[in-house]
């Protein structure tokens, strides 16, 4: 109540901050009779200017007032559009690194510009990252005249353009382009094999365009670039031939016995689990295909291969449905995105789950892919010096923009008041009864000349409404990913009086619904339109907007509720811009899944108990707050899917940034041979620690034993039981030095006979070709840690404490293996020529330019209970504690002689 009443005198938090920033606007508007005045040649100076005061240590801050009224004004000139306050205000959100809420039709793009325009002029480079290429292309093209107008170069970065051209748009002073394309640039950047094979530039400065869609519902999908692993496709055939022998066990009996079911399923952690009795009918029909022998479990090491098969299969038939997840298009299997109902051509699901979907569908299997680098969003998107973001839905996220990315978000104020009519929701009992309802709706619509667009959650959904339409002989217009090039069309036509659009998924569309459609795409669609002609194409929209403001505007009506609110809100922000008249309405049975997995039988047994007959709907503001206390629970479920993948990737994220810090160093260097001197002192003072302990007594050495392994590891034959026998006084530490030198003078000698430049040559292709090959085995390995870490809480520990754990030995243990492998590399192989190292990259360049996927992972399960890929992974010798006496013979403790981490 206090709390409430100092927001009345003092303002809330957002409207303090908005009125700060009004100061400036009229700074702005202030110099805009000044810079009408000025030429288009004094107004493009203004930039060199600009550019000046900013290498002479002005502050982009100091320069903002200014900057903003010049795009302002060349805007005008441009495009005919002059940024509006709230536009301005948007600007400087943006420049401040934070977020601003737009609703739709508030002009984002034309937004953007400003502070694109600001951080350009540090030559630095600004990225606009938006959600699809359409989109991406589309803002480049429209805002390149004003930028180009202005004296700063645009460029485009989109999905399969030849490095050159990457380069050139990273070059620019904007580049436009997807979320994916810059995160697949960056990981590609860390896996070229010289400085020129590298596109981006250092990241500063970025816009992303709803950014609630990229960083919150993609922040569960990791980026992931991956190569072809081995061939399996006939084991995924066979296995798609068992599932359907399989029966659902739909719950167990009162007293938790499990019934008579070979699997369960978990709608709301999307999980499949065999029950002990399917398990044992999976291990029988294995046994009858000769796929594991005779009395063999399924979880036994030498079967975890299978296990894991067999899980993907059943995740594949029960838990992904055919125009909901996925698409079959050519013979390929292609993802459908659940958050914008786009298909991601080329995308993969990972852990052979899209291999389970190709022969459930019965599509070409293509090959298991390996991990080469991967990154999370979250932690790519944090790269940035300053990062930023608009949308017209954020506010609802507020919390986890600020917790993971630091990020505030400001809502800005309408240029026009909103009046569109959000009505309550409509429930009914069954589906049925509420298409029924729906038809009703769309029909009076359609008789009034209101345009309507109907939401939809899925392309299953969206299809079956069709067919509804269809048989009513409704005339209607599909918008999923199946019509993708349409899209625009669709969309510009949408406002058309009495138009009916089914839409699935309208976030990231990125394109206004005009009442009365869109004029411009009809003058597009004429060759040299004359002055009458346009006139004429604007006269008749006018007349058609104006009925359609007369009908009430454009209606929205949802099928269903998301699982997000702002989902829905995104929906329903398509009706009502710029002032415009509007109307939404939901449309919810007891059938519908947010409702069947969170209200329940008792709800729908309430409902019943009412009385209600076919047709009625309940419409009650405590039904209201129970679907959004449902879309609250799954919202919260969701972030901690999201922040719990953080946590875990924010381990592998520091070992990211080691490696890819040190390989960009080896780019960077031209000679290495101090590294490589360094390294190989590492690894002979591990090698001789083996044989001769530190402090020990002469008598414990193993001569023999050393002189075999200096032969094996680096090529060289060392008489050190003569040394020994001619010198009774070479003790240990003049040993070792004898040793050392011994090497380094072999070592020299190889220098000596190849020559100096081919040998550093030759050292830097191994060492990036050894640290990428043992970086790929590391990921895997990582990947195998993670899918079981879940297991550890059976033994009361923390499965998170024991990653971070296991996750630095394994470091540990890669960067050791890394340096013994260069070294042995080193020592053994013969270097004849400069033709010698030509191999080598080359053979490394086939490795890195081998046919690579761009996956899309299932991260729902990371940390969590995932038995379906749990790996199990089988010591051959008991493990030695870092306090055991060492197994070499040394008589001293492990941790001080052969586990010594170097």
């Amino acid at each position: 109540m206090i709390s409430n009443l100092f927001t009345k005198i003092f303002g809330s938090r957002n409207d303090r901050t908005i009125k700060n920033l009004r100061k400036t606007v009229a700074l702005i508007n202030a110099l805009e009779t000044q810079l009408e005045a000025l030429s288009d040649e004094d107004l493009r100076a203004k930039t060199a200017e600009f550019r000046e005061r900013y290498d002479n240590g002005q502050s982009l801050d100091d320069i903002l007032p200014e900057a903003f009224a010049v795009v302002r004004e060349a805007s005008k000139r441009v495009n005919g559009m002059r940024h509006f306050d709230v536009q301005l205000l948007g600007g400087m959100v943006l420049h401040q690194g934070r977020i601003a809420e737009m609703r739709t039709g508030e002009g984002k793009t034309l937004t953007a510009t400003l502070p694109a325009y600001l951080n350009g002029l540090t030559g630095k480079g600004v990225h606009v990252i938006t959600v699809n290429d359409y989109l991406a292309k589309r803002d480049a093209e429209t805002n390149r005249e004003l930028f180009e107008f202005l004296g700063l170069t645009v460029g485009c970065n989109v999905p399969g353009m030849m490095p050159q051209q990457k380069k050139q748009a990273y070059t620019a002073d904007i580049t436009y382009g997807t979320n994916n394309e810059f995160g697949f640039d960056y990981l590609r950047d860390n896996m070229a094999f010289s400085i020129d094979e590298r596109v981006q530039r250092p990241l500063f400065y970025a816009v992303v365009d709803e950014v609630d869609s990229i960083l919150i519902d993609e922040a569960r999908t990791p980026l992931i670039i991956s190569g072809p692993a081995e061939d399996s496709s006939d084991l995924y055939i066979e296995i798609n031939k068992i599932v359907p022998l399989l029966e659902l066990q739909e719950k167990e009996d009162e007293e938790g016995v499990e019934g008579d079911g070979d699997y369960t399923i978990d709608e709301k952690s999307k999980q499949v689990h065999l029950t002990e009795r399917g398990q044992i009918k999976v291990e029988d029909l294995l046994t009858e295909r000769n796929l594991i022998e005779e009395g063999d479990s399924l979880y036994s090491a030498s079967s975890i291969t299978l296990l894991s098969h067999v899980y993907a299969a059943l995740r594949a038939h029960k838990l992904y449905q055919k125009d909901v997840d996925y698409v079959v298009k050519e013979n390929e299997v292609i993802i459908i995105d659940e958050h914008t109902g786009r298909s991601m051509e080329g995308r993969r699901w990972s852990e052979g789950l899209h291999q389970a979907v190709e022969a459930k569908e019965g599509v070409k299997i293509q090959n298991e892919n390996q991990t080469l680098a991967s990154i999370t969003f979250q932690n790519y998107f944090r790269l940035y010096e300053t990062l930023a973001g608009m949308t017209g839905t954020a506010d609802t996220e507020a919390f986890e923009f600020q917790s993971i990315y630091g990020l505030d978000t400001v809502v800005m104020p309408t240029n026009k008041p909103m009046i569109r009519d959000d009505r309550a929701d409509l429930v009914y009992l069954t589906q049925e009864e509420k298409y029924e309802a729906i038809l009703i709706d769309i029909k009076d619509c359609q008789e009034r000349g209101q345009p309507v667009l109907v939401g939809t959650i899925s392309i299953e959904s969206s299809e079956y409404l069709s067919q509804f339409l269809r048989k009513e002989k409704i005339k209607h217009n599909v918008l999923n990913a199946k019509f993708h090039a349409q899209e625009a069309d669709i969309v510009s036509d949408a406002g058309l009086p009495g138009t009916v659009t089914i839409a699935t998924n309208m976030a990231g569309r990125g394109t206004d619904i005009v009442l009365g459609g869109n004029w411009n795409s009809e003058v597009e669609k004429l060759d040299n339109p004359t002055d009458e002609q346009i006139a004429e194409i604007k006269a008749a929209w006018k007349i058609r907007h104006d009925a359609v403001i007369d009908a009430g505007g454009l209606h929205i009506i949802g099928t269903e509720r998301h699982e997000s609110r702002r989902i829905d809100n995104q929906l329903r922000g398509r009706s009502g811009r710029q002032g415009d008249a509007g109307s939404s309405r939901f449309y919810l049975s007891m059938d519908d899944a947010l409702m069947r997995i969170f209200a329940g039988e008792r709800m729908t047994n309430m409902m019943r108990k009412l009385g209600m007959q076919r047709g009625e709907a309940i419409e009650h503001p405590w039904v209201n707050r129970a679907i959004e206390n449902a879309q609250r629970k799954v919202e919260a479920r969701n972030f901690d899917v999201r922040k719990q993948l953080l946590e875990y990737d924010d381990v592998a994220n520091d070992q990211r940034r080691v490696v890819y810090s040190q390989r960009n160093e080896l780019l960077e260097e031209g000679d290495i041979s101090e590294t490589i001197t360094a390294i190989r002192g590492d690894v002979l003072a591990g090698v001789i620690d083996q044989y001769i302990a530190p402090q020990s007594l002469a008598e414990m050495w193993d001569v023999p034993g050393l002189e075999e392994r200096l032969k094996q590891d680096f090529l060289i034959e060392l008489p050190i039981t003569q040394w020994l026998a001619d010198d009774n006084k070479l003790y240990e530490e003049k040993l070792r030095e004898r040793i050392e030198q011994s090497v380094e003078q072999s070592y020299k000698q190889k220098e000596e006979q190849v020559g100096d430049s081919v040998l550093r040559q030759f050292e830097k292709a191994i060492m990036l070709q050894s640290l990428d090959q043992h970086w790929k085995d590391h990921l895997a390995a990582m990947d195998h840690l993670r899918q079981g870490i879940h297991l550890r809480g059976y033994a009361q520990k923390n499965p998170k404490q024991e990653y971070k754990r296991e996750s630095f030995e394994l470091f540990s243990e890669m960067l050791e293996n890394l340096k013994v492998d260069v070294v042995g590399i080193l020592s053994k192989v013969q270097v004849r020529a400069e033709e010698d190292v030509e191999k080598v990259e080359e053979q490394h360049r086939k490795s890195e330019n081998a046919p690579r996927e761009y996956q899309h992972e299932e991260a729902e399960h990371v940390g969590g209970e995932a038995p379906q890929s749990a790996t199990v992974m089988a010591r051959t010798e008991p493990k030695v504690g870092r306090n055991d006496p060492c197994p070499c013979g040394s008589g001293q403790k492990f941790k001080q002689c052969c586990g010594k981490l170097k």
